[in-house]
């Protein structure tokens, strides 16, 4: 009975140096594989293309002084006007009702002053009445003018010589004072019209050079500068409007299509993939492979970003390893297994 208790004593102590040497044979945790690129510097010379349309330098819209109906529309969109020119008619029946009625008005007021002049040379009114009839007439006459002016504005002249870019109202049609009724491009200078994308804003400015092209004579290459740039995005396309001038004064039909390029000179400067850019509060940063293949945290500046990755401006050296995907699943001092690593 002693002998059977001493031997199954043994053969548990056995068992549990068994156990114990399996435990301590277990494998060390697999490394964890990444994917790895070689940064490098991008280069300094980069062009920009844009497509846009040919416009006029200046442009009015033009729309009647008064209010009426419009009784007569003379010029289509794309007629060459003069200086002067009559474009549109206003209904003058009631321009002219109404001029007449401050004609008689004018009338009324300069007799009631004359009589009331009289009245004064023989002491029966008083100059106060007298000042304040001659300060009616006053108003009177003037009020006629301005029905007369009124009545005149029932012509919609052109301002300026150019051509009627867009046709806002048709006759009969009534129109408020100052209301559109055409768009007028003057004759003289013409301009490039783009709209550039958020990216581009850094690099384009006024006055930065430019290429022209029209897609009638690509072969053609004229030369330009931005004029203008809106300093707010369209709140539809997130797109700056710009003005970009003819330098040779070429004249261009409106409404062409053209191609502006630009050639930007900028610093060099490293790019990363998206992927490897770990965000780190405010501040981006990406994972640096040592030598010893750990991956340290390290703090960038990015100057942009875009379709081909994140351009770091400062924290990275060319030539560096960086962790190209999986940034959020590392932890500082960590060793990894490289899988591709390629500039």
């Amino acid at each position: 009975m002693k002998f059977m208790k001493s031997f199954l004593s043994c053969l548990i102590v056995l068992l549990a140096v068994a156990a114990c040497g399996d435990k301590a044979a277990a494998p060390p945790p697999a490394l964890r594989v990444v994917k790895a690129i070689t940064v490098s510097a991008a280069g300094d010379n980069v062009a920009r293309s844009f497509g846009g349309d040919v416009r006029a330098r200046f442009e009015t819209i033009a729309g009647f002084r008064v209010g009426g109906k419009i009784a007569e529309r003379l010029v289509e969109a794309g007629t060459a006007v003069k200086a002067g020119q009559v474009l549109a008619r206003l209904d003058p029946s009631d321009l002219a009702l109404t001029s007449t009625q401050a004609e008689a008005q004018a009338a009324l007021a300069a007799a009631d002053a004359k009589r009331f002049r009289d009245l004064r040379e023989k002491n029966f009114v008083s100059q106060a009445a007298v000042d304040a009839r001659d300060t009616a007439q006053k108003a009177a006459t003037a009020q006629a003018a301005l029905a007369r002016n009124q009545a005149a504005y029932a012509n919609l002249n052109a301002d300026r010589a150019g051509v009627v870019a867009e046709v806002l109202a048709q006759a009969g049609q009534v129109v408020a004072p100052g209301q559109g009724v055409f768009r007028l491009a003057w004759d003289g200078e013409r301009e490039i019209a783009i709209s550039l994308p958020e990216e581009a804003i850094g690099d384009i400015k006024v006055g930065s050079a430019a290429d022209v092209s029209l897609w009638s004579a690509k072969d053609k290459t004229i030369r330009g500068r931005v004029r203008e740039l809106s300093p707010m995005a369209d709140p539809a396309t997130r797109t700056y409007a710009a003005r970009v001038s003819i330098i040779d004064h070429i004249d261009l039909p409106l409404g062409m299509s053209a191609t502006v390029s630009f050639k930007l000179q900028r610093a060099p400067a490293l790019r990363v993939p998206l992927t490897a850019v770990f965000q780190q509060g405010d501040q981006p940063a990406v994972w640096v492979i040592g030598s010893d293949n750990k991956v340290s945290l390290r703090k960038v500046t990015v100057s942009s970003f875009g379709d081909g990755g994140a351009s770091v401006v400062a924290g990275l050296n060319a030539g560096e390893r960086v962790v190209a995907a999986g940034v959020n699943r590392l932890q500082a001092g960590e060793t990894v297994v490289i899988a591709v690593s390629k500039p």
